[in-house]
């Protein structure tokens, strides 16, 4: 079994879960009730609060915080500096604890650098939003999302390559770094092999 490594500099609090393999750098700190999957790596300054589920294999680099009410599933690529919400309508002198909507962050889903994503949405399978964008409603597998608020542009394999599918209609198309199969009906796009 694979030892966890933590930089003597990082915070891990009593009771926090962290799986076999994953590697926690510099000021970074973990609450005791989070929960960390294993082959995962966060980095410089992040932060993971109590009740965060991070899969296996999530990348979570530099400056990121995952507060409250956040889930992320196996093989997450979070950029730097993007950011998660758990509050929809935040104010410093409203305690609204009580009133954090759940964020799912399903497999596969590449964030990019400096994005955000708004409380009580989920990011469905292998999407891909790109560096800045504002995420403020569900996204559908596949998508690639980019602008604010975020707006999709196409499509993206596992792989991460832009697949040739029309936005709208239905398609196939192939991915050019690994021969996997896409298919796109009636707005959904799914793998066809």
């Amino acid at each position: 079994m694979q030892e966890v490594f933590i930089h003597p500099t990082a915070l891990i609090d009593e009771g926090a879960v962290v799986g076999a393999g994953t590697r926690v750098w510099h000021w970074t700190h973990i609450c005791g009730n989070a929960k960390i999957g294993k082959g995962c790596s966060l980095g410089q300054n992040v932060f993971v609060a109590n009740d965060v589920i991070i899969g296996n294999n999530c990348k979570v680099q530099n400056n990121v915080s995952i507060y409250d009410a956040i889930t992320l599933e196996d093989d997450v690529f979070c950029g730097p500096s993007c950011v998660f919400t758990n509050v929809y309508n935040p104010r410093a002198a409203v305690s609204r604890k009580d009133e954090y909507r759940r964020t799912l962050i399903k497999k596969g889903v590449t964030l990019g650098a400096n994005c955000t994503i708004v409380c009580g949405i989920t990011i469905n399978e292998y999407a891909f939003i790109g560096a800045g964008a504002v995420v403020n409603r569900e996204v559908k597998a596949y998508a690639l999302m980019v602008g604010a608020p975020a707006r999709q542009i196409g499509w993206m394999s596992e792989y991460g390559t832009r697949l040739t599918l029309p936005l709208g209609g239905d398609g196939e198309a192939v991915c050019l770094n690994t021969g996997q199969r896409y298919s796109l009906h009636a707005g959904v796009c799914s793998r066809s092999d």
